[in-house]
This record gives C-alpha cells, sequence and structure tokens, in this order.
C-alpha cells in the first residue's frame, strides 16, 4: 500500500513510519520541521529512521493547497495518516489563530486532496483533550457532551466533525484515532516525562503544575502505533476510537516512576493549575479492543525504563 504520512518526521510519526515501511508499504511524508521545537530533532528522528535526505520526504505547509496537491499528484497514496498539527494545550492559549489555522484548515486542505485523487482512505489523529471536564470516566467514544477548553482541544472537536462531513459527501473512508498522552524515544522535548528525564538525569529541579494528584492514561508510542495500523486496515465509512492504555496514573507516581528508572531524586519546583488542564484522562478502550484488537501491552514502569535508556543511548552518541 501506497501510504502518506503528515508530521512524518516528528515523535508519534516517525515511529509509525519506521513500523509501516518495516511491513512493506510504501511510505511519503509530509513535514514543514517547523520551528515549534527545534527542526534538529526532526531531521534526527529521520535519520534515526534512515529517511533523512529521502525523495520521499517533503518538506511543506499542509495548509499550502497547491503543495499537498503536487505531492498527493507524485505520490498517488492509497491512504493518508495525518497525524501533522500545532499540538498542545497550553501553546494553543496563546496562539489560537495560529492552532485554527494549521489543525483546521490544515485538515480541510488534505480531506480535499483526497476528494480530487481519489485517495480512499483517511486516519486522522485526534486527542483526549477533545473530553474536557464535563464527562464521566473512564472516557467513552459514545459521549457526545464534549466540552473542550483549550482551543487546541476545540481544533480537535473540529477536525473530527469536518472528517465525518468529507466522510458523508464523498464516499471518504475515515477513522478519527483519540490519543491519550502518548509517551517513549524520540518524544517532543516540551514535553513532561522526556522533560523530567532530562532534568532528573542531569540534577536539575523539574515544574510540577498543582499537588501532583492530576491523573494521565499515559500509553507507549509503539502501542499507539499498533492502533494506527489496525485503523488502517479497519473497513468502515467513519469510525472513531480512544487509544490509550486505560491505566491512569497521577503526576505524583509517574515521578516516582521515572525516579527509580534514573536512579535519582527529583528537584520539586511548586507551581500553580496550568488553564486548560484537565484534572484526569482516562480511556475506555472496550471498543478498540473489540473492533481493532488493540491491545496496549506496555505498563508504565517498562515504557518508561526503554525510555531512559534510548536518552542514555543518545547522550552517549552527542
Amino acid at each position: 500500500m501506497k501510504i502518506l504520512v503528515t508530521g512524518g518526521a516528528g515523535f508519534i510519526g516517525s515511529h509509525l513510519v519506521q513500523r509501516l515501511t518495516a511491513e512493506g508499504h510504501t511510505v511519503s511524508i509530509i513535514d514543514d520541521l517547523n520551528d515549534f521545537y527545534s527542526p534538529a530533532f526532526k531531521l534526527e528522528n529521520l535519520d534515526e529512521i534512515g529517511l533523512a535526505g529521502s525523495e520521499r520526504f517533503h518538506q511543506g505547509d499542509i495548509c499550502d493547497a497547491t503543495f499537498v496537491g503536487t505531492v498527493f499528484a507524485q505520490e498517488q497514496p492509497d491512504a493518508v495518516i495525518h497525524l501533522a498539527a500545532r499540538a498542545g494545550v497550553r501553546p494553543s492559549l496563546e496562539d489560537p489563530l495560529l492552532y485554527e489555522h494549521v489543525n483546521v484548515r490544515g485538515t480541510v486542505t488534505l480531506l480535499e486532496a483526497c476528494r480530487h485523487t481519489g485517495t480512499r482512505k483517511f486516519v486522522f489523529a485526534s486527542s483526549s483533550s477533545i473530553y474536557g471536564i464535563a464527562n464521566q470516566v473512564p472516557f467513552s467514544e459514545e459521549d457526545l457532551t464534549n466540552l473542550p477548553i483549550s482551543p487546541y482541544a476545540a481544533t480537535k472537536i473540529a477536525g473530527e466533525k469536518l472528517c465525518f462531513t468529507w466522510s458523508h459527501l464523498y464516499g471518504l473512508n475515515v477513522v478519527c484515532l483519540r490519543f491519550f498522552t502518548v509517551y517513549g524515544p524520540r518524544q517532543r522535548p516540551d514535553l513532561a516525562i522526556r522533560k523530567f528525564i532530562e532534568r532528573i538525569d542531569s540534577g536539575r529541579t523539574i515544574p510540577v503544575f498543582g499537588d501532583g494528584g492530576t491523573g494521565r492514561d499515559y500509553t507507549f508510542v509503539a502501542d499507539t502505533v499498533q492502533g494506527i495500523v489496525a485503523a488502517l486496515h479497519h473497513d468502515t465509512r467513519f469510525d472513531v476510537f480512544n487509544l490509550g492504555n486505560s491505566s491512569p496514573i497521577t503526576l505524583a507516581r509517574l515521578i516516582e516512576v521515572i525516579e527509580d528508572a534514573v536512579g535519582k531524586k527529583a528537584k520539586i519546583d511548586r507551581q500553580p493549575d496550568q488553564p486548560g488542564d484537565v484534572p484526569i484522562t482516562f480511556a475506555d478502550i472496550s471498543k478498540a479492543r473489540r473492533v481493532l484488537a488493540y491491545d496496549p501491552k506496555t505498563p508504565i514502569e517498562q515504557g518508561i525504563a526503554r525510555f531512559v535508556e534510548w536518552h542514555r543511548r543518545r547522550l552517549v552518541r552527542q
């Protein structure tokens, strides 16, 4: 199968491209290598998966319809896995217009390219943040009362609704996947687990917002990738799935796990709660288990240990 992955130089994207290539698919990438965090990290990812300088890598903006159309004409993908987005709750509070532009217009641009070129399959990366604060736990796909409390979350709801519209009007086969706090090797440098590992290992303080009681459904990247690949092969007109670990832990417990894996105690800098943060994320994955045979296997202790191993190998290479 010919598969186009947007955001393929990023954290989840690079792991996904590696998996798809190993399975024998022809994979191409769109990524703009923007400066949300240092592009050097994305170039490092491309080098790690063997695609640095490849003709299958297309650097450009998913909001640029001409650029996207040229890539589609060249690659003729059978499927698109759309991971590219401006990510993160807190940064979206600072620049909501940018988030709306990239996450909403960019998604429409790709959906239109699929329509005009006959690409039939579209997998959309959504987020657990769409559930907001007005839901019972665990979060179920059947819960329709989504009240987002950040611009980022609102753009992901918009993306899902646009995907449904294009599926309904033009027969595009779409699966939307709601990711729950994905972590692992190559994670973005601004995210908590990578930041905590690097800072604790080097003896620096870590910022902790609130009292450490917030809970997150941390999901190891290999488990998320397994769910994405299953969704790629799911025969449906439109469907939505949670991809989590269904075992949320508190921030305080996460720090303990990292301390054990690193072998050092954290120096904690307490900060007030951050606006836009939800108190807990908790995935009901019964639908994904039943339909996609999704089966996350990585407990937090094992996943963090693997992350620390990767971090220390990377330090040796530098």
